[in-house]
Parts: structure tokens; sequence; C-alpha cells
């Protein structure tokens, strides 16, 4: 039987601190700091709730992060 995969550990980083950013920085700073998916999407939008680990969403609107959150 194959071993189960041990996920990768996310960066020790505090989706608060992209709130209020203007989105292309934001999203910069965070493939900087280690994020291997950065999602950006405008207010409302309709996605899939899987979490996958390294992956930092950004909402945005007119350009500013508004919200951002793990998975």
């Amino acid at each position: 039987m194959a071993p189960i995969p041990t996920p990768p550990a996310e960066p020790e980083d505090s989706p608060d601190t992209y709130v209020g950013q203007e989105a292309t920085s934001a999203e910069r700073r965070a493939r900087e700091r280690g994020w291997s998916t950065v999602r950006s999407l405008p207010p409302g939008a309709i996605i899939t709730m899987e979490y996958r680990v390294g992956r930092l969403n950004f909402e945005v609107a007119d350009g500013t992060v508004t919200r951002c959150w793990k998975g």
C-alpha cells in the first residue's frame, strides 16, 4: 500500500496582513513569502470550497485586496 502523502507546510504568514494592499503587490509579496498558489477573485465569485495547502485567496475590488483567506 502506498504511504499517505504529507502535505508541505504553509508559510507562517497571516492573511490579514494583505487586506488593504494593492492586489498586484500583495500577490507578489505572497509568492515571495512562500505561497505556491495565489488566487485573486472578484467580490461574490462562485468558487469551489476544497482546501488546498499552500493556496492564498484574495477577494479584490477596485484593485485592492478586501478579504484574504487560506486554502
